[in-house]
């Protein structure tokens, strides 16, 4: 089933769920690079694609974010007592999974690099842009909130899934 129904999500929005999960999971290896200045197998093997990742989930997150809307009618319920709480939650994940690739963007912009993803130039190299440079400062303190928003989404997950015993984790499976 392509469409969300009020049992369960639909196979369009768990591929863009799990998609979105595995590269942002690849995004956070960039904190490898911390150590010994990414002289590893991490940092010269998978760390090389950043960009050109972030470029692909900014595409996505935007995508899935325009399915979801689309879909809202027919998503599963939630509990009355904690929507609230589970739409704050998401707005966040949200908010900072928009926030992570524009950020990178303008940390390449303003340090004069330009975009390329996949090999493809998006926006040329050029000056250094102070103001870029300054939006861009915030990408690493955004990884940092992103990672613990992320954190607390899968230990929400697995309370429902053995704590609660509900169906909660299993309508994204």
């Amino acid at each position: 089933m392509l469409n969300d129904s009020p049992e369960r999500y639909g196979s369009v929005s768990k591929a863009f769920h799990w998609v979105i999960a595995v590269l942002t999971g690849w995004q956070l290896l960039k904190f490898f690079d911390r150590i010994d200045d990414g002289e590893h197998w991490v940092g010269e093997t998978l760390v090389s694609w950043h960009v050109s990742i972030g470029t692909l989930l900014l595409v996505l997150i935007v995508l899935s974010l325009l399915w979801a809307i689309g879909q809202r009618r027919h998503r599963p319920a939630q509990d009355p007592r904690t929507v609230k709480l589970v739409k704050a939650g998401h707005g966040l994940l949200y908010l900072g999974m928009l926030l992570m690739p524009i950020t990178g963007i303008f940390v390449m912009l303003g340090g004069g690099h330009g975009l390329t993803a996949f090999g493809f130039e998006l926006l040329a190299e050029g000056d250094e842009v102070a103001w870029a440079k300054a939006v861009g400062s915030l990408h690493s303190p955004l990884a940092w909130i992103l990672t613990a928003l992320i954190a607390g989404h899968i230990a929400i997950a697995f309370y429902h899934h053995f704590i609660r015993r509900d169906d909660v984790l299993k309508r994204m499976l």
